[in-house]
């Protein structure tokens, strides 16, 4: 008994670790999102950090301000699911299929 207790202590121990190297690893992360067939691109940190914003000079009309605005709101909620994708993939690889509590966020 106290074995397998030891046993589990130490899978803990190695999980613990494999999840500090995760969150590094986010923290290095860039992903791209991208609305408007590439005319607005944002990039953001596997932390969902902006890092970077490009928007095509054709859509910089004064009077079209809301189409560019709908498109930055598109480009960064792509990036954003992008970045939860990865992290989700990440999570599961380091806690091997095991299911976190509802509501668990990483960042």
């Amino acid at each position: 008994m106290k074995n397998q207790m030891n046993q589990l202590l130490q899978q803990a121990q190695a999980m613990q670790k494999k999840m500090v190297e995760m969150q590094k690893q986010l923290d290095d992360m860039e992903v791209e999102g991208q609305s408007g067939a590439g005319m607005v691109r944002i990039t953001l940190s596997g932390k969902s950090d902006m890092k970077r914003i490009k928007i095509d000079k054709t859509l910089c009309d004064p009077n079209e301000v809301d189409v560019l605005e709908d498109l930055v709101i598109a480009a960064f909620n792509d990036a954003r699911k992008k970045v939860e994708d990865l992290a989700s993939q990440q999570m599961s690889s380091v806690t091997g299929g095991m299911q976190l509590p509802p509501g668990f966020k990483l960042f």
